[in-house]
């Protein structure tokens, strides 16, 4: 068995989500059947964690194990682009080392949340960025941001349905940027994240900034340790899983297809 490093991007908006489930399209299923036509047999995947329906990513990073070596591995990138759907590509192919493992490798992500912010919303972007009319006051929401940095309880802003062992996160960044004209651009980058983290994060801030709160508020949601203290949920159409990263040696073992 062959262990295979694969890097995609896709647009979420048709997927219900990563994870495989019967009767939807998903992006794991999709990514499945593709592979599964390829190597005539079923095929399982694994991916550096899971996208809700509706969110995008710029880099997921799956693996999975090959039952044979194919004849033109050299094309392997280019034949699953011709099975995938257009909302879907894979941007890269490796052979990776018997340690390496998409999920319980990672050891930091970086995820971004768009926001298109001007007096008319927009169509090219109205299933890629969250609409916001008011004009955002990004000094105040970077305030609020800073405080979202080093290693924290993030219990207040996890939806409840997976179990972890722990609701402690680290963030080593975190921060609001306009990019061009209308289109603002939240980061952040961490050890890893909760159940919607990111977007309850995003939608707390924005209410905060909305109905002029200050840092006191958000300090109080953090202590109190509870969902129901925290803010909205905001829209997964505006998140993209960005960045996984993995430690530099393990990286270099991995070798381009």
């Amino acid at each position: 068995m062959r262990k295979i490093r694969l890097h995609l991007s896709y647009d979420g908006t048709d997927f219900h989500g990563w994870q495989k489930q019967p009767g939807a399209p998903t992006v794991q299923g999709t990514l499945e059947s593709a592979l599964a036509q390829m190597y005539q047999e079923p095929i399982r995947v694994i991916g550096s964690g899971r996208t809700d329906a509706g969110t995008h990513a710029v880099q997921q990073v799956v693996h999975f194990e090959a039952p044979k070596t194919l004849k033109q591995e050299e094309r392997l990138v280019r034949a699953l682009n011709s099975m995938l759907p257009e909302t879907m590509v894979v941007r890269g192919a490796w052979l990776a080392p018997a340690d390496f493992h998409a999920l319980y490798s990672a050891h930091r992500k970086t995820y971004v949340y768009r926001i298109w912010n001007g007096p008319t919303r927009s169509a090219l972007w109205n299933k890629r960025a969250l609409y916001v009319p008011h004009e955002l006051n990004l000094d105040f929401l970077n305030s609020l941001a800073a405080e979202l940095i080093g290693h924290k309880d993030f219990k207040s802003f996890q939806t409840t349905g997976t179990p972890v062992k722990t609701t402690v996160r680290t963030v080593d960044h975190c921060r609001f940027v306009k990019r061009s004209g209308h289109l603002i651009e939240f980061s952040i980058r961490g050890s890893g994240f909760l159940k919607q983290m990111v977007r309850n994060l995003v939608g707390t801030l924005l209410h905060l900034e909305r109905n002029k709160g200050d840092l006191n508020q958000l300090r109080a949601i953090f202590a109190a340790k509870n969902r129901q203290a925290a803010k909205t949920t905001a829209p997964a159409h505006g998140l993209y899983l960005y960045r996984v990263y993995y430690p530099p040696a393990l990286d270099k073992k991995c070798l381009k297809i």
